[in-house]
């Protein structure tokens, strides 16, 4: 079963500027409450017993949010005040389940996930993108079930339209298995619309076997001067590694951009 569970939060969130200029995007309140609780509810309500967060030296705070025990406790004992106290026990539940680990220099997500290996016990391990919240149904718990049944990577999907194909990575199908799942037989990194093999896109959600990091470690700079998964991931495909694509049922939320971040507020705030 999957337990451990790996969220990459070392980013700088440009795209957010002014707001992280001084606090890191995965702490910026949505209706109320920091984005990245999202995702870690999303995790243990999954069923997830560790995970394991990417940082860096400029984003230090991540960790100091879920360690300030002595302003917690000189707050509580001085104004008793119960709300105070429960979100203090949250953050306990938090810290209780999460291990720190540093990419100080910006080389990739695949540079970022190659960090871990020596954290990764199971055979197979969920990655989070904290920028995509997905919202209404549990992305992570139905991918494990469907890890469950098949026994074999998986990655998360929605249906775009053809002319946005070009901002993402694009699936190639080769069988589908029923309405919302399908084999994939490629990988293919923003093609334009002509060449696009469909309109299912890759989102921030993936159950890949510990076997990754041996393409990792052997990985070639790809685009931008990057690490990047994708390209490890298909050579896991090339490799005869069964993939599964996953058009999950649940509402997706871009939090990585200003008018996405605005506009997942007004969404939660509906629910």
């Amino acid at each position: 079963m999957i337990k451990q569970a790996i969220i990459p939060l070392a980013g700088l969130g440009t795209r957010l500027l002014p707001l992280t200029s001084i606090l890191p995007k995965e702490l910026l309140p949505i209706n109320g409450k920091p984005g990245l609780e999202y995702i870690l509810d999303e995790c243990i309500n999954a069923g997830i017993k560790e995970i394991i967060f990417i940082i860096s030296n400029k984003k230090k705070i991540i960790k100091k949010y879920f360690y300030n025990d002595k302003f917690y406790k000189k707050i509580i004992k001085k104004k008793k005040d119960k709300r105070v106290k429960f979100e203090y026990n949250k953050i306990l539940k938090y810290k209780n389940k999460i291990k720190f680990i540093y990419q100080n220099k910006p080389l990739g997500t695949g540079d970022a996930i190659l960090k871990t290996k020596n954290l990764i016990s199971g055979s197979h391990f969920l990655i989070l993108f904290p920028d995509d919240l997905i919202i209404k149904k549990n992305c992570s718990k139905e991918m494990i079930l469907l890890y469950k049944k098949f026994k074999c990577s998986i990655m998360a999907s929605i249906k775009v339209k053809r002319e946005d194909v070009s901002r993402w990575g694009i699936f190639s199908i080769k069988k589908k298995i029923n309405r919302r799942n399908f084999f994939i037989k490629d990988v293919i990194e923003k093609p334009n619309k002509k060449n696009a093999p469909s309109n299912n896109a890759v989102i921030g959600r993936y159950i890949l076997p510990k076997d990754i990091f041996k393409k990792l470690e052997k990985q070639k700079k790809g685009v931008g001067g990057e690490i990047h998964i994708t390209d490890s991931i298909r050579e896991l495909i090339k490799s005869d590694y069964n993939f599964i694509g996953h058009n999950f049922a649940g509402k997706y939320l871009d939090c990585g951009t200003m008018k996405g971040y605005i506009n997942s507020s007004l969404e939660i705030s509906k629910l």
